[in-house]
């Protein structure tokens, strides 16, 4: 039978570890790399909610985007639903690995899946970070691309909308730039409001990205830069596509199990409108 092992070998020659932020804790989370598979869930999160359902599911291994375990734990009260949590995994024997930075780096990973979605043409890097041991290519945080056809900044708010399936999302636009035509694009899914000026400097019109906070909002304003706070959930894009690689390579190898997305919605903010 197939392996979590296995399984991980693969993956990071398509995400390679080292391509992730030095902040960053990517790889196996918890649980044996030498557990036989029978059932994978891909997940964005792995959050009590989404353990509940892998155990519902009788799935033997969670492959998740953001880490189960970034800070660190110094007591296992298992009061606290975080630690709970664990004891649960534990329990019923579930895997856990995070593909976090690593896969918003990858050539054709998170963010290429991004700008995919938003239908950009002649995507390259935002940052060029450095050079993937294993492709040899460039790789690097978020992408830049030119979109379909220029549109206003409210009508590109409404494209976010449809392309990235959201209910709702935060236009930041100067007030005089009503008017301007947008063509060139920047994207950083997860928390990107330290790269804007980035964005700027690229040529970008427009940023789209999460987590703004109010202050560099105002700073975007004031450099005539568009930006669509569309949440970090827009992340989970990468649900589908991860459990069509994994797919791929399970046909690939002749491995024996199957792959699942997680149904659980994990997006913790809800529109209300007046």
């Amino acid at each position: 039978m197939t392996t979590v092992n296995d399984i991980i070998q693969r993956f990071e020659l398509f995400a390679n570890p080292k391509l992730a932020e030095s902040w960053d804790h990517v790889g196996l989370q918890l649980g044996n790399p030498e557990r036989k598979v029978r059932r994978v869930m891909v997940a964005l999160d792995c959050r009590p909610e989404v353990v509940k359902e892998a155990i519902e599911k009788d799935v033997d291994f969670i492959f998740n985007h953001h880490p189960a375990m970034f800070h660190a734990v110094k007591t296992l009260d298992v009061r606290d639903p975080q630690i709970a949590m664990y004891q649960a995994l534990l329990n019923h024997d579930i895997t856990v690995y995070a593909a976090h930075t690593n896969l918003d780096n990858a050539n054709g990973g998170m963010n290429d899946w991004l700008a995919d979605q938003l239908e950009l043409t002649d995507v390259e890097p935002l940052q060029l970070t450095g050079v993937d041991p294993i492709s040899g290519r460039d790789y690097g945080m978020g992408r830049i691309g030119e979109l379909v056809q220029p549109m206003s900044p409210a009508a590109f708010g409404q494209w976010c909308l449809e392309k990235l399936d959201l209910k709702g999302a935060r236009l930041i636009v100067n007030p005089m730039d009503q008017k301007q035509l947008i063509k060139r694009v920047a994207v950083l899914g997860g928390s990107g409001q330290d790269f804007w000026q980035l964005a700027k400097k690229r040529g970008a019109d427009a940023y789209v990205t999460g987590d703004v906070s109010y202050h560099f909002a105002h700073d975007m304003i004031a450099n005539y830069l568009t930006v669509v706070d569309a949440g970090h959930h827009i992340e989970v894009v990468c649900q589908d596509r991860l459990a069509a690689l994994l797919e791929k390579w399970r046909q690939e190898n002749g491995w024996d199990f199957e792959v699942i997305t997680s149904e659980v919605n994990t997006e913790p903010f809800e529109f209300i409108v007046r």
